[in-house]
């Protein structure tokens, strides 16, 4: 969609099914199964959408889904499906190379955000998946990645910064930084320390690409927060933030893990007008 001088366009790495318990925290079933219906393992269907932005100057890919370096327990464990979509595929579609992307920006390094950092090449080895882009990943977020806690351990794969680093690929950002003009990086913590979300800004329009603040619009009620989150009071806060300024300034809010309505204008009582060709 055209977006002031910029294009925005949803490219999906297809989907996976994680727990709805989890992704819901202390939410009740009763509540959040009316709009997510579970699996008989209490799995419900998510997307992994990423962003991709064109301004004048620049092709912009915000996040790389779960990628494709993962092995078949991985993939029935967490439902994952490639088979209509995944990131290079939905790259295409729209025109886009590998090798057309200037930059690559990550809201965090869960292996659901950054797991399309690298791939494989023809002999095994790791490589970068968009080989002409730095990538850009807040520095507190880097450090707790490389020594994190016990519990968040499983969520990081060191592969997917590590060849990056060899190859002076990576680039270390602070907290609300502007990348290009245009397009910023904004802390919004509580899924992660360091999670950050990115705010898009052309000819008085903003949208904002709200990653694990709130992956879907299920999520927009202040206390309906994961348990993956690591600080949810923390979470809630910076939702209250967020969301009051998308409210007041009509921001277009774009949801990472949503199946369905994956992008829209929120209104008075959190809910979403949905928007069409993203």
């Amino acid at each position: 969609m055209r977006f002031g001088e910029f294009e925005l366009f949803l490219v999906s790495d297809g989907t996976v099914h994680l727990d709805g318990g989890a992704m819901f925290g202390a939410i009740p079933k009763v509540l959040w199964e009316k709009l997510h219906p579970a699996d008989h393992r209490n799995r419900i269907l998510l997307g992994l959408n990423c962003l991709l932005i064109r301004t004048p100057t620049e092709t912009i890919l915000v996040d790389t889904g779960i990628g494709s370096v993962y092995d078949e327990k991985f993939a029935f464990l967490n439902g994952v499906d490639q088979s209509g979509a995944d990131l290079l595929r939905s790259l295409a579609a729209v025109g886009v190379r590998p090798t057309d992307i200037t930059r690559v920006i990550l809201t965090h390094l869960h292996l659901d955000h950054g797991g399309g950092n690298c791939c494989r090449d023809g002999h095994g080895a790791f490589v970068p998946t968009f080989p002409n882009a730095p990538y850009y990943i807040n520095r507190k977020e880097l450090a707790f990645a490389k020594r994190p806690d016990p519990r968040s351990r499983p969520a990081y794969l060191p592969h997917t910064w590590e060849v990056l680093e060899r190859r002076e690929q990576v680039v270390l950002t602070p907290e609300n930084e502007e990348i290009v003009p245009g397009v910023s990086v904004m802390a919004t913590p509580g899924h992660t320390q360091d999670h950050q979300s990115v705010l898009v800004r052309s000819e008085g329009r903003t949208a904002c690409f709200l990653a694990d603040l709130a992956p879907t619009p299920s999520h927009l009620k202040t206390h309906y927060v994961m348990g993956y989150d690591l600080f949810p009071k923390t979470t809630m806060e910076t939702k209250e933030r967020v969301l009051r300024q998308a409210l007041e300034e009509n921001w277009l809010l774009i949801f990472e893990h949503a199946p369905g309505i994956k992008a829209g204008y929120l209104t008075e009582g959190l809910q979403v007008r949905p928007v069409e060709g993203l």
